[in-house]
């Protein structure tokens, strides 16, 4: 075992007290203070010769180490106070500065309107018994086709155009890719939700955009019927909302449902009258849904003739628009400020 070095210590602390005294700007004392008390410096690293010591005399130089470093960072803070002090003296002195003027108001922020509805989605869907995922959005084309029942011969794919990878993956098209992914990691019966952003290559207009967000929800269970997966859907449009909502449904074709169906909501940016929002129809089409196709679940590894299931693909983003009266979808991820100052301190959440 080595001999307790005391001596390095008291010497090592003389070096930092030394710089510290030479260091004449904040710049020089962040300096002194990484060289001397950062995780590597020359203090805090010698901590690791603990190991190298008798036990007995662990205690006394680990003690010795944490006085050092404190009497070095309470001379360091002493020093960064005097001369922040100095420094606001001399800005006082500039033939510029004029103290009587008002000072410069902090402006507020506000989350996300996405952020918003993304957490009470959440809170919605926990309340219900649902697990609540994440899942890559980089994704491989098994998961997000394949396994939807979605080969690569289908028309299905020419609807969802995509970023490819040099890797052969891709920037998932819907989050219905955690299908396959949730049967596979959990025993059924459950229930679960899994939100994020999706991507796709197309024209964007007043409703569609490259990039936006959906919730994929799925429920696995020996029986299930549409009436619940309808139940299901009413319950958190009215919760989201506030108030009941007005909602269709019609027949839809979906590669990884069947029977599939899509649930419109009636548009309440412009109360079912016509925008550009629903495309003059009064309707935005929200929330695809249906019953598991036997093949999804074969791919999940389980027996269709054992366990059903529904599904939907809920549109986050289009669902923001109509809970924030927004008409253009490409405000969502557009960074305008004098767009967003809308929402600072309006208390939306």
């Amino acid at each position: 075992m080595s001999s307790l070095p005391i001596d390095e210590l008291i010497e090592l602390k003389q070096l930092a007290l030394n710089a510290l005294e030479q260091a004449q700007t904040l710049d020089a004392l962040t300096e002194v203070e990484r060289e001397y008390l950062g995780k590597k410096g020359s203090i805090r690293s010698q901590m690791r010769r603990l190991g190298k010591l008798d036990p007995s005399q662990r205690p006394i130089f680990g003690k010795t180490v944490n006085e050092v470093a404190q009497e070095v960072e309470k001379i360091l803070e002493a020093s960064r106070s005097q001369l922040k002090e100095a420094e606001r003296a001399e800005a006082l002195k500039a033939p510029h500065f004029d103290p009587t003027l008002p000072g410069m108001k902090a402006q507020s922020g506000a989350l996300h309107p996405l952020t918003l509805i993304d957490w009470r989605l959440d809170e919605i869907f926990r309340s219900m018994g649902f697990y609540v995922l994440d899942y890559p959005e980089v994704d491989s084309e098994y998961y997000n086709f394949e396994g939807l029942n979605i080969p690569a011969d289908h028309p299905a794919r020419d609807m969802q155009d995509t970023f490819w990878l040099t890797n052969g993956k891709l920037l998932r098209t819907h989050t219905s890719a955690g299908q396959v992914r949730t049967m596979q990691t959990f025993k059924p019966p459950f229930k679960a939700i899994f939100p994020g952003r999706v991507f796709r290559y197309e024209s964007t207009d007043a409703s569609h955009d490259h990039t936006f967000h959906q919730v994929e929800g799925i429920y696995i269970a020996k029986e299930v019927s549409v009436a619940h997966l309808i139940s299901s859907m009413k319950t958190l449009l009215s919760e989201v909302f506030g108030r009941e909502v007005k909602v269709r449904l019609r027949p839809g074709y979906f590669p990884f449902v069947e029977p599939g169906f899509e649930l419109d909501i009636s548009c309440l940016v412009c109360g079912g009258s016509g925008c550009s929002v629903c495309k003059q129809s009064g309707w935005v089409e929200l929330l695809p849904c249906g019953l598991i196709h036997p093949n999804v679940l074969r791919a999940g590894g389980l027996d269709p003739d054992e366990w059903q299931g529904w599904a939907f693909g809920l549109g986050m983003s289009r669902l923001v628009m109509m809970r924030y009266q927004i008409e253009d979808i490409r405000h969502l991820l557009g960074g305008d400020i004098r767009f967003w100052s809308q929402f600072t301190g309006t208390g939306l959440e």
